[in-house]
């Protein structure tokens, strides 16, 4: 007895008319050829003038390196030797000596200090209203219907219960589409880098990112240092132990040198390598990218055309 296997598959026959034919598609596509070069034409024309229309946008940043009074010693030596001692007396040296430099990109990144940056700075209207930098004077082009100038207030069109008046918020959010702060994990070294309107005013926004992002954490390590200095020496007065007041005098020697290095040094985290300069050169947009592939999406917008008015026509023929 033959037994057949219903799962094996059966040889399907193909007609004539399921197959695609390659000379008709090219007959079809010559016959069309207007059409796509009309609509090659219509792309090009258009991304011509969507790239002319863009405004420059310019690039500037700063190469940065961990001060070397950052890369470790201090109390993380401490709490390698005297670690033990200082437990015994409620002082918890674990983790004394923090990555500095990764948290001053991590606050360079937070909202807190981004929107006070802002704010200092005075960089609300540059962020939200201008629009372009004028070509032959280099000053910033502020629309009129976002910010009035004049009267030197908001006039933005926003949702019914939405402040006119940017809030932190939407300050935040645009400031970090145009600004970053990176580290290259292998080598450490900080990448700050601003791209907008003015190459001038990329360059100084740079400046202020750098310089604030010192000042904070000097400001951050002399009130952690001056607490505590007033810490340790409490607990010195209280103990008659001779080497835990070997431990709290070496401990508060560190934390005064640490007010002394954020009183002396203005580079107290980064310093410099390669400064940010003026761009002389437009970072984007790539106007040559952006007719070259306006050109081609509208070559194939028109074949695309022709194939579906020949699909559609090709049932009436038959």
């Amino acid at each position: 007895m033959t037994h057949i296997n219903e799962r094996s598959p059966l040889p399907i026959a193909m007609s004539g008319e399921d197959e695609i034919d390659l000379r008709e598609l090219f007959t079809a596509i010559w016959y069309g050829k207007w059409w796509i070069v009309a609509s090659t034409l219509v792309g090009a024309i258009i991304a011509v003038v969507v790239a002319i229309s863009l405004p420059n946008i310019y690039r500037s940043e700063a190469l940065l390196s961990p001060s070397a009074e950052q890369q470790g010693g201090g109390l993380s030596a401490m709490a390698a030797q005297f670690g033990g001692l200082a437990s015994l007396a409620g002082v918890n040296l674990k983790g004394a000596g923090p990555d500095k430099t990764a948290i001053a990109v991590e606050i360079g990144k937070s909202r807190q200090f981004i929107s006070h940056f802002i704010r200092q700075h005075q960089l609300e209207v540059p962020l939200m209203a201008v629009v372009k930098a004028d070509k032959t004077t280099g000053e910033l082009v502020i629309d009129e219907e976002i910010y009035d100038v004049a009267g030197k207030k908001w006039v933005r069109e926003v949702p019914p219960g939405k402040s006119v008046e940017p809030t932190d918020w939407e300050l935040v959010k645009a400031f970090r589409d145009v600004a970053s702060i990176s580290q290259d994990a292998k080598s450490g070294l900080v990448t700050v880098a601003v791209e907008f309107y003015s190459p001038e005013s990329a360059k100084q926004w740079v400046d202020w990112l750098v310089a604030d992002l010192n000042e904070a954490m000097k400001l951050r390590d002399q009130t952690d240092a001056t607490r505590n200095i007033t810490y340790l020496k409490a607990q010195l007065e209280k103990t008659p132990v001779a080497d835990m007041q070997k431990v709290f005098y070496q401990l508060i020697e560190d934390q005064t040198k640490t007010l002394m290095l954020t009183e002396v040094n203005q580079e107290y985290v980064f310093k410099t390598l390669d400064p940010a300069v003026v761009a002389e050169e437009k970072a984007k947009p790539k106007r040559a990218l952006i007719a070259v592939l306006g050109t081609l999406l509208g070559g194939m917008l028109g074949v695309m055309i022709v194939l579906v008015r020949h699909a559609i026509a090709r049932p009436a023929r038959s």
